[in-house]
């Protein structure tokens, strides 16, 4: 729920999430689809949505790949790119642990990775050791900026800079439309 106010979802996908999840759909049908695709220049594009109208949801989908150099893909088509991944982050500023007690403390908790940056530390888990590493670490006094279930890319692709703004605009088509829940990427960051 905080994930989904600081990304500024609208207050109806939240609730229509919150109550599919415990059963009160009050006569309304919502159903979780994935789409996969590629974007402009091959770059590896996964959907999640929960939608009342497939339809709808598929047409938005669809249109924000083809109008901006994408393209649909069948079932499949990207999700092998990617691995299903427990991730939390910790802002350097917020800690009062060194770099070396906080590894220590995540390792011991259950992380398979920690990244490290000026800025923050991130740690990546296995999804079933999720909720358990973000418990004992919480209960060692820490607070996380980000706590989420996330698809992390197995290999990245380069935008050509002539391509970025078109794919940009179709992330925000994706994004912005109220039945998507997730857009997951493999664009190279550099």
């Amino acid at each position: 729920m905080d994930k989904a106010k600081a990304a500024n979802m609208p207050n109806d996908n939240i609730d229509r999430a919150i109550q599919k999840a415990s059963g009160n759909q009050s006569g309304e049908n919502y159903d979780e689809v994935s789409y996969e695709g590629y974007g402009p220049s091959g770059v590896a594009v996964l959907v999640h949505a929960l939608t009342d109208n497939k339809n709808r949801t598929s047409t938005n989908v669809r249109v924000a790949f083809n109008k901006n150099g994408g393209s649909l893909g069948e079932t499949g088509s990207v999700a092998y790119l990617f691995n299903r991944k427990g991730y939390l982050v910790l802002l350097r500023e917020n800690l009062d642990l060194s770099e070396d007690e906080l590894m220590l403390l995540a390792i011991d908790a259950g992380a398979e990775d920690i990244l490290t940056s000026d800025e923050a530390f991130e740690i990546f888990t296995e999804p079933t050791d999720f909720l358990a590493v973000k418990e004992q670490l919480e209960n060692a006094g820490l607070t996380f900026e980000a706590a989420e279930l996330t698809m992390i890319p197995t290999i990245y692709q380069k935008i050509p800079e002539n391509k970025q703004a078109e794919f940009e605009k179709m992330i925000s088509l994706l994004e912005d439309d109220d039945d998507v829940q997730d857009v997951y990427t493999n664009a190279s960051q550099d």
